[in-house]
């Protein structure tokens, strides 16, 4: 299944914000020990206006030194009607620089009981200009 999460990093509808860092150091996505919050809309299509079938909910943790990783924990969670209520549960490591990034999927609830699986992200849309980004999420999950 292939998902997109409908990113702002900035501006009055942010949905991923920072919450905490190191003190006296930037917050950023480039700096060891911030950790954010999201809310992200997840849409059927890569256009903003597309349906939305979830949310992403969950936090991020610079947590390499050299600001390289990001540790993710993220529950995708469903509002369309065939899945309605169901989760996926996201968690692991993230290369920030690479063009594609693996996480693990390691539960789920609902249709995905018992889901075991990964996914991988992609960046394909970035606007810096408006803190705006699109990134692609495709899912490959064994469940019961």
């Amino acid at each position: 299944m292939t998902l997109y999460f409908q990113d702002w990093s900035g501006g009055p509808n942010a949905t991923v914000v920072p919450i905490t860092g190191l003190p006296g150091h930037l917050w950023s996505f480039h700096s060891f020990g911030t950790v954010f919050c999201t809310d992200d809309p997840i849409t059927e299509g890569l256009d903003g206006k597309s349906a939305e079938i979830a949310r992403a909910q969950g936090m991020y943790v610079t947590s390499a030194l050299d600001g390289s990783n990001t540790h993710v924990v993220m529950s995708v969670v469903f509002t369309n009607k065939e899945y309605n209520g169901s989760t996926l549960e996201i968690q692991g490591a993230s290369r920030q620089f690479d063009k594609v990034r693996e996480v693990s999927v390691v539960a789920g609830t609902g249709k995905f009981r018992y889901a075991r699986g990964y996914v991988t992200f992609e960046t394909v849309y970035l606007d810096m200009s408006i803190a705006y980004s699109v990134i692609q999420c495709n899912v490959t999950v064994k469940h019961y």
